[in-house]
Protein backbone atom coordinates (compact mmCIF):
# COMPACT_ATOMS: atom_id res chain seq x y z
CA UNK A 1 0.00 0.00 0.00
CA UNK A 2 1.19 3.13 -1.02
CA UNK A 3 -0.11 6.07 1.37
CA UNK A 4 0.20 9.68 0.24
CA UNK A 5 1.32 11.62 3.53
CA UNK A 6 1.08 15.04 4.54
CA UNK A 7 2.92 16.21 7.36
CA UNK A 8 1.21 18.79 8.65
CA UNK A 9 0.84 19.06 12.14
CA UNK A 10 -2.78 18.25 11.61
CA UNK A 11 -1.97 15.06 10.86
CA UNK A 12 0.37 14.16 13.47
CA UNK A 13 -2.18 11.83 15.72
CA UNK A 14 -3.26 10.05 13.05
CA UNK A 15 0.56 9.17 11.68
CA UNK A 16 0.97 8.07 15.32
CA UNK A 17 -2.24 5.95 14.84
CA UNK A 18 -1.03 4.06 11.62
CA UNK A 19 2.52 3.44 13.12
CA UNK A 20 0.88 1.28 15.58
CA UNK A 21 -1.91 -0.15 13.85
CA UNK A 22 0.27 -1.85 11.45
CA UNK A 23 3.12 -3.02 13.80
CA UNK A 24 -0.56 -4.19 15.99
CA UNK A 25 -2.30 -5.72 12.97
CA UNK A 26 -3.02 -9.26 11.77
CA UNK A 27 -2.73 -8.33 8.66
CA UNK A 28 0.90 -8.14 6.98
CA UNK A 29 0.12 -4.55 5.95
CA UNK A 30 3.14 -3.45 4.21
CA UNK A 31 2.71 0.43 4.02
CA UNK A 32 4.74 2.95 1.97
CA UNK A 33 4.38 6.83 2.19
CA UNK A 34 4.67 9.26 -0.80
CA UNK A 35 5.04 12.41 1.19
CA UNK A 36 4.13 16.00 -0.63
CA UNK A 37 1.95 19.14 -0.10
CA UNK A 38 -1.74 18.47 -0.19
CA UNK A 39 -1.69 20.12 -3.80
CA UNK A 40 0.88 16.95 -4.94
CA UNK A 41 -0.97 14.42 -3.05
CA UNK A 42 -4.00 15.44 -5.13
CA UNK A 43 -2.45 14.85 -8.62
CA UNK A 44 -0.52 11.91 -7.00
CA UNK A 45 -3.63 10.06 -5.89
CA UNK A 46 -5.80 11.29 -9.16
CA UNK A 47 -2.55 9.48 -10.84
CA UNK A 48 -2.98 6.31 -8.71
CA UNK A 49 0.79 6.89 -7.88
CA UNK A 50 -0.64 6.35 -4.37
CA UNK A 51 -3.71 4.20 -3.25
CA UNK A 52 -4.62 6.43 -0.28
CA UNK A 53 -4.79 9.65 1.39
CA UNK A 54 -6.23 12.63 2.85
CA UNK A 55 -7.75 14.23 -0.27
CA UNK A 56 -8.32 17.83 -0.23
CA UNK A 57 -12.29 18.26 -0.24
CA UNK A 58 -12.24 19.98 -3.51
CA UNK A 59 -10.82 17.17 -5.31
CA UNK A 60 -12.29 14.40 -2.81
CA UNK A 61 -15.83 14.97 -4.35
CA UNK A 62 -15.65 12.07 -6.81
CA UNK A 63 -13.66 9.54 -5.38
CA UNK A 64 -14.76 7.24 -2.28
CA UNK A 65 -13.49 8.03 1.12
CA UNK A 66 -14.64 6.79 4.55
CA UNK A 67 -16.24 8.96 6.96
CA UNK A 68 -12.71 10.65 8.44
CA UNK A 69 -11.19 13.71 7.42
CA UNK A 70 -9.65 17.19 8.41
CA UNK A 71 -12.47 19.03 10.13
CA UNK A 72 -12.80 22.48 11.93
CA UNK A 73 -15.41 23.02 14.34
CA UNK A 74 -14.72 26.61 14.52
CA UNK A 75 -11.48 27.94 14.08
CA UNK A 76 -8.20 26.16 12.75
CA UNK A 77 -5.77 28.64 13.10
CA UNK A 78 -3.13 27.30 9.82
CA UNK A 79 -6.25 28.15 6.95
CA UNK A 80 -5.60 31.75 7.01
CA UNK A 81 -5.88 34.80 4.47
CA UNK A 82 -3.44 37.51 5.68
CA UNK A 83 -3.42 41.12 4.23
CA UNK A 84 -2.46 41.87 0.53
CA UNK A 85 -2.91 44.05 -2.13
CA UNK A 86 -3.85 40.99 -4.20
CA UNK A 87 -5.80 38.25 -4.04
CA UNK A 88 -2.59 35.06 -3.90
CA UNK A 89 -3.36 31.77 -3.60
CA UNK A 90 -1.14 29.35 -1.44
CA UNK A 91 0.16 26.71 -4.24
CA UNK A 92 0.25 24.18 -1.27
CA UNK A 93 -3.33 24.16 -1.33
CA UNK A 94 -6.33 23.23 -3.28
CA UNK A 95 -9.44 23.55 -1.08
CA UNK A 96 -8.62 26.61 1.05
CA UNK A 97 -7.73 28.65 -1.86
CA UNK A 98 -11.71 27.98 -3.32
CA UNK A 99 -12.87 28.78 0.29
CA UNK A 100 -11.39 31.73 0.23
CA UNK A 101 -13.18 32.60 -2.78
CA UNK A 102 -16.84 31.15 -1.52
CA UNK A 103 -16.33 33.44 1.48
CA UNK A 104 -15.41 36.53 -0.27
CA UNK A 105 -12.37 36.93 1.72
CA UNK A 106 -9.38 38.39 0.00
CA UNK A 107 -5.72 38.92 0.62
CA UNK A 108 -3.12 36.11 0.64
CA UNK A 109 -4.24 32.49 1.56
CA UNK A 110 -1.75 30.41 3.89
CA UNK A 111 -2.06 27.02 5.13
CA UNK A 112 -0.30 23.91 7.52
CA UNK A 113 2.37 24.53 9.71
CA UNK A 114 3.54 27.96 7.99
CA UNK A 115 -0.07 29.55 8.61
CA UNK A 116 0.19 28.06 12.45
CA UNK A 117 3.34 30.13 12.83
CA UNK A 118 2.17 33.07 11.97
CA UNK A 119 -1.10 33.47 13.74
CA UNK A 120 0.97 32.33 16.93
CA UNK A 121 3.09 35.62 15.65
CA UNK A 122 -0.43 37.83 15.96
CA UNK A 123 -0.51 39.28 13.26
CA UNK A 124 -3.17 40.52 11.17
CA UNK A 125 -5.67 37.26 9.27
CA UNK A 126 -8.84 35.86 9.17
CA UNK A 127 -9.27 32.51 9.92
CA UNK A 128 -10.87 30.80 7.10
CA UNK A 129 -12.56 28.20 9.25
CA UNK A 130 -14.18 30.67 11.54
CA UNK A 131 -15.14 33.20 9.11
CA UNK A 132 -17.10 29.65 7.81
CA UNK A 133 -18.83 28.88 11.08
CA UNK A 134 -19.96 32.33 11.43
CA UNK A 135 -21.43 32.33 8.08
CA UNK A 136 -22.84 29.32 8.08
CA UNK A 137 -22.78 27.50 11.53
CA UNK A 138 -21.63 24.15 10.59
CA UNK A 139 -18.00 22.60 10.76
CA UNK A 140 -15.51 22.78 7.56
CA UNK A 141 -14.28 19.92 5.97
CA UNK A 142 -10.86 20.54 4.82
CA UNK A 143 -10.05 17.17 3.24
CA UNK A 144 -11.20 13.09 3.42
CA UNK A 145 -9.20 10.00 3.51
CA UNK A 146 -10.05 8.75 0.00
CA UNK A 147 -9.00 5.51 -1.35
CA UNK A 148 -9.33 3.32 -4.88
CA UNK A 149 -9.66 0.01 -3.56
CA UNK A 150 -10.00 -1.65 -0.34
CA UNK A 151 -12.85 0.02 1.05
CA UNK A 152 -13.19 -2.69 3.85
CA UNK A 153 -9.53 -1.88 5.57
CA UNK A 154 -10.14 2.10 5.37
CA UNK A 155 -13.50 1.37 7.00
CA UNK A 156 -11.26 -0.51 9.74
CA UNK A 157 -8.61 1.95 10.12
CA UNK A 158 -11.79 4.93 10.46
CA UNK A 159 -13.31 3.26 13.41
CA UNK A 160 -10.23 2.24 14.87
CA UNK A 161 -8.93 5.67 14.96
CA UNK A 162 -12.04 7.69 15.53
CA UNK A 163 -12.24 5.22 18.95
CA UNK A 164 -8.68 5.37 19.76
CA UNK A 165 -7.15 8.11 22.23
CA UNK A 166 -4.22 8.53 20.67
CA UNK A 167 -1.29 10.05 22.79
CA UNK A 168 1.75 11.83 21.40
CA UNK A 169 4.77 10.18 22.57
CA UNK A 170 7.83 12.91 23.83
CA UNK A 171 10.38 12.27 21.88
CA UNK A 172 7.78 12.91 18.63
CA UNK A 173 6.51 15.82 19.85
CA UNK A 174 9.72 17.47 20.47
CA UNK A 175 10.73 16.21 16.72
CA UNK A 176 7.70 18.13 15.59
CA UNK A 177 8.34 20.76 17.61
CA UNK A 178 12.04 20.79 16.21
CA UNK A 179 10.84 20.79 12.43
CA UNK A 180 7.85 22.98 12.31
CA UNK A 181 9.66 25.59 14.77
CA UNK A 182 6.68 25.51 16.77
CA UNK A 183 6.28 24.67 20.40
CA UNK A 184 5.43 21.59 21.84
CA UNK A 185 2.52 23.43 24.09
CA UNK A 186 1.67 25.52 21.24
CA UNK A 187 1.76 21.86 19.00
CA UNK A 188 -0.38 20.22 21.62
CA UNK A 189 -3.01 23.47 21.96
CA UNK A 190 -3.46 23.56 18.26
CA UNK A 191 -4.48 19.73 18.01
CA UNK A 192 -7.57 20.75 20.32
CA UNK A 193 -9.14 22.59 17.23
CA UNK A 194 -8.74 19.52 14.73
CA UNK A 195 -11.75 17.25 14.34
CA UNK A 196 -11.36 13.80 12.25
CA UNK A 197 -14.91 12.52 12.79
CA UNK A 198 -16.84 13.30 9.44
CA UNK A 199 -20.42 13.34 11.61
CA UNK A 200 -23.48 14.67 10.85
CA UNK A 201 -23.13 18.42 10.79
CA UNK A 202 -19.40 18.23 9.33
CA UNK A 203 -21.03 16.55 7.01
CA UNK A 204 -24.00 19.38 6.00
CA UNK A 205 -21.00 21.54 6.22
CA UNK A 206 -19.14 19.19 3.35
CA UNK A 207 -22.63 19.31 0.90
CA UNK A 208 -23.20 23.28 1.44
CA UNK A 209 -19.52 23.75 0.76
CA UNK A 210 -19.82 21.92 -2.61
CA UNK A 211 -22.96 23.52 -3.46
CA UNK A 212 -21.29 26.98 -3.29
CA UNK A 213 -17.83 25.91 -4.72
CA UNK A 214 -19.03 24.50 -7.77
CA UNK A 215 -21.15 27.48 -8.00
CA UNK A 216 -18.48 29.77 -8.67
CA UNK A 217 -15.78 27.24 -9.91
Amino acid sequence: MIFGKIEYLNLLPFHIFMKRYIQDSRQSLIMNYYKGVPSNINQKFISRKVDAAFISSVGAKRNNYVDLGIIAKKEVLSVLVIPSDKNLNDTESATSNVLARVLGVDGEVLIGDKALRYYLESKPHIDLAHEWNQQNNLPFVFALLCYHKDKKLYKKIQKNFLKSKVKIPQYILKEASQRTHISQKNILKYLEYISYDLDYKAKKGLQLFYKKAFNIT
